[in-house]
C-alpha cells in the first residue's frame, strides 16, 4: 500500500543566502546594493514575511531573485508562465541576482505565484489568451476595475499549496480593500501550506499578525516592529492633524 506524502507546513524556502564566489562585480548593481555589500544571509522561519523599505533599496530586485529560486519569470507569473518578452530587455536584475543566490529548502516547493503589480496586466493578457487557445473560457481579470481584478486574482490562484510572492499588492487596493486582502492572508496562512514573501508599503499590510516584519535601508535588512518604519510613523503624523503635517512636509 502507497504511503501517502508527508504535507509538511510552511515555510518551505528556509534560507538564502549570497555565494561571493558567484558574483561577478560587487561594484555594479545589483550586488552593490548595501544589503549585498556583506554577508547576506537571510533566514524565513513564518509563513509570512513582509518586507518594507523606501523605493530604491532593493525589495523588488530580492523579490525577483526569489521568485527566479523558485522556478517563476522574474516579471511574474507562475512556474512555467513567460507572460513578458525580455527579447529587448535592458536589464533584468531578479535573474542576474538569483544566479549569486543559494537557498535551503524544506521540501523544494515550486508551485505557487510571483505577483508583481506592474506586470499585471502582461500577466492577466497572457491567461486570457492562454486559456482561449486551450478552448477554454479565459478568467477574465480585466473587465472590473483596478482593485477588483487584483483580488480576484488573488481569490483564484492564491488559495492552494505554493510558495507566493507579492510585490506591491496594495497598488490598486483602497483600505478596505487592502483588509479583503489581510483576510486573503488569513485564509492563506490558517491553510498551513503556503508561504508568503511580500515587499509592501501599506501600514496597513504590514500588521498582518505574526508575520516577520523586515527593514530594508541603506544600512541592510534587520528585522523591524512596524512602528519602527517610517511608513507607520508619517501616517500617524498625518492622522493627528492632516492639515499641518501636509503644509508642513509641502515647505520643507
Amino acid at each position: 500500500m502507497r504511503r501517502p506524502q508527508t504535507r509538511l507546513p510552511a515555510p518551505y524556502l528556509r534560507r538564502i543566502w549570497l555565494d561571493r564566489d558567484a558574483v561577478p562585480d560587487p561594484d555594479a548593481y545589483p550586488w552593490c546594493l548595501p544589503f549585498l555589500r556583506e554577508a547576506f544571509e537571510l533566514s524565513f522561519d513564518t509563513s509570512i514575511t513582509i518586507i518594507v523599505g523606501e523605493n530604491g533599496t532593493g525589495k523588488s530586485t530580492l523579490l525577483e531573485g526569489i521568485a527566479v529560486l523558485a522556478g517563476y519569470d522574474e516579471a511574474g507569473g507562475g512556474k512555467g508562465y513567460r507572460p513578458v518578452d525580455h527579447a529587448e530587455a535592458v536589464e533584468a536584475m531578479g535573474g542576474a541576482l538569483a544566479r549569486s543566490l543559494r537557498a535551503s529548502w524544506l521540501p523544494k516547493v515550486t508551485d505557487g505565484w510571483f505577483f508583481r503589480a506592474e506586470s499585471f496586466f502582461s500577466v492577466a493578457r497572457y491567461l486570457d489568451g492562454a486559456a482561449r487557445a486551450a478552448g477554454h473560457a479565459p478568467p477574465d481579470f480585466l473587465s472590473h476595475s483596478h482593485g477588483e481584478g487584483f483580488l480576484r486574482f488573488f481569490e483564484e490562484r492564491c488559495q492552494r499549496r505554493g510558495i507566493f510572492i507579492f510585490d506591491e499588492p496594495e497598488s490598486a487596493l483602497s483600505p478596505a480593500r487592502q483588509i479583503e486582502f489581510l483576510k486573503l492572508l488569513r485564509r492563506m496562512d490558517r491553510l498551513g501550506q503556503c508561504q508568503v514573501i511580500m515587499a509592501t508599503h501599506a501600514p496597513i499590510l504590514m500588521a498582518y499578525p505574526g508575520a516577520r516584519l523586515l527593514g530594508l535601508s541603506k544600512y541592510g535588512l534587520d528585522r523591524v516592529t512596524i512602528e519602527q518604519t517610517q511608513h507607520f510613523r508619517l501616517i500617524r503624523e498625518f492622522c493627528l492633524d492632516p492639515a499641518t503635517f501636509v503644509e508642513t512636509m509641502m515647505e520643507e
